[in-house]
């Protein structure tokens, strides 16, 4: 057993909060601005509406599961300890696809915004050095981080307040204008589905609030709190800009060719070349520390898969002497985000939402199976909390689920049938380990 395993309980409410709106990115809707625009034929407030009151729900099933198990390996542990650990192993192979695809997504945003202000520098150069960077700040450690957090979420939320205002003095106000966003034809719906779907990736800063349970202060109580929290406000935020948005500029077909970069579009029209460069210092400084705390979640979640042995212990149960962060796990992320020097947005985008998606559905149905089988609860309270609450949840994640691009399903297939053949080499491992392990058995590692 390595001497050095203990990761350091810095984080409390406030922190863990920016921390999942620097994963979130609060000028995050317009990562998928123009892609959800145009799948959900200019409803994308609609869309977002349908996400959040998905979220909402699973997100009370994380909210359930941090309380009980606060351990660093999010939907990975909760399935693991309530499911045992074949299905543990299968669902956390599938959260690392949404969790190795978010930061190469902001390294490929970083890298096409960057190279569009910068012509002359290959978005490469740009790509390379944000990895780079990110991965030194994450060995340093999360204090450090959180410090950076709150000043790059400040700067958004002012680029925010600016934009709605400089929206509504743009638009045309007439009652039509003002309900077109949100009224939607028959023909629109099978697009809102595909739009909303894609939109879970915008809420995953809750999610990754979970892999820092490890790191918070008095976890049991501060884990929830944060993640309603930050799915609220950052709720909030979307709901509020998408349709300001919306308002300015509501000819959605002219976006259909400049999808990519469709945000560029519409921030020159709200305010001009100056909201134009506004925006590109507020969002990228956004996307910067967004990639800092999705290297930060996943590197964690592979810490947690090494303690459990499903994946290599002297690579990823390991921790840096001094700065007490995962430093292998860490690097081992650069390394795979190279990948976003070759990849599509589009894509990786999709691939995000089908890991997401899938984690979100059997941490709901961990709530079920950890509360109301393994612990016996009864009564109407629990059966409500602990029964109705989260099977919404799962319906409605399963709905999203089915609803994803083609190819984002054929991938992720495809990822999960890699991920069964190599369960196999873990047969005898995953016998011998116990289907449920109480959080006070390994509480001595990480107190």
């Amino acid at each position: 057993m390595p001497q050095n395993i203990q990761l350091r309980r810095v984080l409390k409410t406030p922190a863990l909060v920016a921390f999942g709106l620097a994963y979130m990115v609060p000028l995050g809707v317009f990562t998928t601005y123009g892609q959800v625009t145009v799948l959900s034929h200019g409803h994308l407030p609609i869309a977002y509406l349908l996400t959040i009151v998905t979220i909402l729900f699973t997100a009370l099933s994380y909210c359930r599961m941090t309380s009980a198990l606060p351990l660093a390996g999010s939907a990975f542990s909760y399935v693991q300890r309530s499911f045992g650990g074949k299905i543990g192993f299968l669902v956390g192979w599938a959260q690392i696809l949404d969790y190795l695809f978010l930061p190469i997504l902001n390294y490929l945003v970083l890298g096409i915004f960057l190279h569009e202000a910068f012509p002359a520098i290959p978005a490469s150069v740009f790509v390379v050095a944000c990895i780079a960077s990110v991965s030194l700040l994450n060995i340093l450690g999360v204090r450090l981080m959180t410090s950076v957090n709150f000043s790059l979420i400040a700067a958004q939320m002012v680029f925010i307040v600016l934009f709605i205002a400089l929206s509504f003095s743009e638009a045309n106000l007439s009652p039509e204008a003002l309900m077109k966003p949100l009224l939607v034809g028959a023909g629109d719906f099978a697009g809102l589905l595909s739009g909303a779907a894609v939109l879970c990736l915008a809420f995953l800063g809750f999610d990754a609030i979970a892999t820092m349970a490890e790191e918070a202060h008095d976890a049991k109580r501060t884990l929830p709190r944060a993640i309603l929290i930050t799915v609220v406000a950052a709720g909030a935020i979307f709901m509020a800009v998408s349709y300001a948005a919306h308002l300015a500029y509501p000819d959605w077909q002219s976006l259909i060719p400049v999808q990519d970069t469709a945000s560029l579009v519409v921030s020159e029209k709200v305010g001009g070349k100056w909201m134009y460069n506004f925006f590109m210092a507020a969002y990228l400084t956004g996307v910067y520390a967004s990639a800092m705390t999705a290297q930060t979640g996943v590197s964690r979640i592979f810490y947690a898969m090494g303690r459990e042995g499903v994946l290599p212990r002297k690579i990823f149960f390991h921790l840096h002497k001094k700065f007490h962060t995962p430093y292998r796990a860490i690097l081992f992320v650069a390394t795979i985000s190279l990948s976003a020097l070759f990849m599509d947005l589009g894509l990786v985008v999709s691939m995000i939402s089908f890991g997401a998606l899938g984690a979100f559905i059997f941490v709901n149905l961990s709530v079920v199976k950890h509360f109301l089988i393994n612990e016996k609860r009864r009564g109407t309270s629990a059966m409500i909390k602990y029964g109705l609450l989260p099977l919404i949840g799962f319906v409605m994640s399963v709905w999203l689920w089915i609803n994803l691009e083609r190819d984002a399903m054929i991938v992720g297939l495809v990822w999960l049938a890699i991920g069964f053949c190599y369960l196999l080499f873990l047969t005898d491992f995953l016998r011998k380990s116990p289907p449920s392990v109480d959080y006070d058995d390994i509480a001595h590692l990480i107190d």
